[in-house]
């Protein structure tokens, strides 16, 4: 396996998507025995969507690709050092080695960083800026984790 190779294909897709895009710079690559299996650039502003990171593009699609959500014999090559949305993604799907090539100082540098969220994410739940306010009690009929129990119990 050539890390170099991958690792350039990563930051040539992210400096494509900021020149000819005018995407964020972002690029991601994941591969399987030393094979490109998907490719996935930063589409925030393109899509208006905020969840279009890189890593994320490129684990959707080698998930599609390789019709399946663990994709733990996979590596991940990213042009950036991954938000915690993307290494949560990462974490999801059990893949085991990622390599970056900026760091996440040098994206607050550029104004691209997450430093911000990974100190919310950090903090107890009463004292981050988005509240998460459970209203379990009022939902105790047709109990989704329940019924997910039970059909599981059958699997085993």
């Amino acid at each position: 396996m050539d890390n170099n190779k991958f690792m350039q294909m990563s930051i040539e897709l992210a400096y494509e998507n900021t020149q000819k895009s005018k995407g964020k710079p972002f690029g991601a690559i994941i591969t399987k025995n030393g094979e490109v299996v998907a490719k996935g650039v930063n589409d925030v502003l393109k899509t208006h969507d905020p969840t279009a990171h890189a890593e994320l593009q490129a684990i959707r699609e080698a998930s599609h690709i390789l019709e399946t959500s663990d994709l733990s014999d996979c590596e991940l090559y990213a042009s950036g050092e991954p938000c915690p949305m993307c290494l949560t993604a990462i974490y999801l799907a059990n893949i085991k080695n990622v390599y970056y090539a900026y760091t996440a100082e040098e994206e607050e540098e550029a104004g691209l960083g997450t430093k911000y969220f990974y100190q919310q994410v950090a903090l107890p739940l009463n004292e981050r800026d988005t509240k998460l306010i459970n209203l379990q009690k009022n939902y105790q009929d047709h109990n989704p984790f329940s019924l997910w129990i039970e059909l599981n119990k059958a699997k085993h």
